[in-house]
Formats: structure tokens, sequence, C-alpha cells
């Protein structure tokens, strides 16, 4: 007898989302359908537009996956990186990944949720 394969949850309407963090959740659920060949650039540019759509409504402001933001400031000691990077974290990560041999995709998401398990900064 074969086990049935779980189900993943149905997509949440984006009314339903609370946060950043709620729709990095619907990503990782469907992350080839909002990256293109799981690109973490494409991510990137999706929470800068995030954070610039939450100023222009007068919600507040993401800042934790600015460029220079609290997420990166965590990341470049987590990757042995004694200084910041011009270049990034959607860069940092992808090039880390594929040292590891790893994706991208999945590498981001364990680092977020080992950013969101660590005490607020």
């Amino acid at each position: 007898m074969t086990a049935s394969p779980q189900k993943r949850p149905a997509p949440r309407p984006v009314s339903e989302l609370r946060d950043v963090y709620d729709f990095l959740d619907e990503v990782r659920l469907r992350s080839s359908m909002f990256l293109r060949r799981s690109s973490l650039l494409d991510l990137q540019s999706i929470l800068y537009g995030y954070r610039v759509a939450s100023e222009i409504h007068g919600a507040l402001s993401m800042t934790d996956f600015e460029h220079f933001g609290p997420f990166s400031e965590w990341l470049w000691p987590r990757l042995g990186m004694r200084y910041a990077s011009a270049l990034g974290w959607a860069v940092e990560i992808e090039r880390a990944a594929e040292a590891a041999g790893t994706p991208a995709v999945d590498l981001f998401f364990e680092l977020v949720d080992e950013f969101r398990a660590e005490p607020v900064r």
C-alpha cells in the first residue's frame, strides 16, 4: 500500500496575510509560482516592492529584508563574512547555496527560520 501524498494548504488570499512573514510562508509553499528559476534576486525585488507599497499606503514599513537591514546584518557573520556585501543578501545566499550544492530558495528559508528564532534584535 502506498502512502497518499500530503496535500498542500490552499493559497491564502492576500487580504488574509498579516505581514511579510505570512507572504514568505506563501512563497515557501509555492516558490516556483513567485520566483522565476528560483531566483532570490526576484524575491529581493518583490520584498523591496512590498516595502515601498507599505510606505505609500501608510502601513508600518517592513525593514527586515532591506539591503542593509536586520536580516542582512545578521546574515553576514552567519555566512562567514567579516563585512557587509554591496551585492546584497540574495546574491550572497545564492553563492553560499551553490558552494554547498543546495537550492538557494531552500537555504534562504532555512536562514529566515534561524533569523526569526533568535531573540528580538
